[in-house]
């Protein structure tokens, strides 16, 4: 999940080709549909992104009193509106008259805490639950933020790597040499540095014994020399998210996948090449492309049908895009490393997002 940033945009305004009142505002490259004449292209506007939960007052002066999703209709959620998709809301809040938004918009001021808007954070399922222990050691994960909100992560013509998203929970796995220790969490855990403790229900558990990632992190320990080793998967499944990709996650056959990893090698965090590290010892993300950077290209990719099941039982997820050569990205301020997910996906019905 990204990282929630009520932030300031200058705003390029499109035509609507299917409704006359409305029309098209773009911030990177979303689009949010506003009413026609409300913005100009070049002006600055708030821009409250998904996964924002909004407090009543706003909501009301927004006039989207029961227009908004969740059970409170107070989060922010792709919409189709007259058939364009929605991303995200443009707006200038009576709160920020008399603020000076391109100035803000140049000093990325967040605005989140002044409007009272928060992240929403998805509910923790049973099995996805459990006992906690502090884990200092254990290797975090990163929010990845999406490529159509920081579309200059990436230069164009620059080599980069596409991995399918896949729709599932993310499982973190930290094996510290020296004491011979696995760290199991999720993302939501992991964060807090709190590692789950091991118990045969938990589905971290389940899939991180059933694939052997913890033997697999151990083995590359050795190889490479390191003092600690993560290795980030997904685990997918009928149970675990609504897009089972032909597993169980209540059986066996959970599906699992890797990722990332990440080593701690002479006291410094990397992150490595995982098909060259993990080919043949843990089930991989399919890769869908390996060439020069087109944003275009990216976004074509992102839709269309999933490749893990080999039967293509529903629509994909997204992507994640990362550079042939890992490096530091100023536009992030961490990793190079961004999301592209489907218009399908994002508006489907019925569909859970548990961490």
């Amino acid at each position: 999940m990204s990282t929630l940033r009520v932030t300031a945009e200058v705003l390029t305004i499109h035509e609507h080709p299917r409704a006359d009142a409305l029309e098209l505002a773009q911030v990177g490259l979303y689009r949010a549909v506003v009413a026609k004449g409300a913005y100009r292209t070049g002006e600055y506007a708030v821009y409250i992104p998904e996964q924002a939960v909004l407090p009543a007052p706003l909501i009301e002066e927004l006039g989207l009193t029961g227009r908004l999703a969740g059970g409170n209709h107070d989060r922010v959620k792709a919409v189709r509106l007259r058939g364009e998709l929605s991303q995200g809301i443009v707006c200038r809040p009576a709160a920020l008259d008399g603020q000076d938004l391109a100035s803000a918009a140049a000093d990325g001021t967040d605005f989140a805490e002044r409007l009272g808007i928060t992240k929403w954070v998805p509910p923790i399922p049973p099995t996805m639950d459990g006992e906690v222990e502090a884990a200092p050691d254990l290797l975090p994960w990163v929010d990845i933020e999406n490529i159509q909100r920081h579309p200059d992560v990436f230069a164009p013509g620059e080599p980069v790597v596409l991995t399918e998203k896949l729709h599932g929970s993310a499982c973190l796995v930290t094996y510290v040499a020296e004491d011979d220790r696995v760290h199991v969490s999720s993302k939501g855990f992991g964060a807090k540095s709190l590692a789950l403790r091991e118990d045969p229900r938990n589905l971290y558990w389940r899939a991180v014994r059933a694939h052997g990632v913890a033997d697999a992190a151990a083995r590359l320990a050795r190889r490479l020399g390191a003092r600690r080793i993560g290795i980030f998967g997904e685990v997918y499944g009928d149970g675990v998210q609504d897009l089972g990709y032909g597993a169980d996650g209540r059986r066996e056959t959970l599906g699992y996948a890797a990722f990332d990893v990440s080593a701690d090698l002479d006291g410094e965090v990397r992150w490595l090449d995982t098909a060259e590290l993990l080919a043949g010892e843990l089930p991989l993300v399919p890769r869908l492309y390996e060439g020069p950077y087109d944003s275009h290209r990216v976004l074509e990719l992102a839709t269309g049908r999933e490749t893990v099941s080999g039967r293509e039982l529903h629509l994909r997820e997204g992507l994640v895009i990362r550079p042939a050569v890992e490096r530091y990205s100023p536009v992030t301020g961490g990793r190079a490393i961004a999301k592209a997910v489907s218009a399908a996906y994002l508006t489907r019905k019925g569909g859970t997002e548990y961490e």
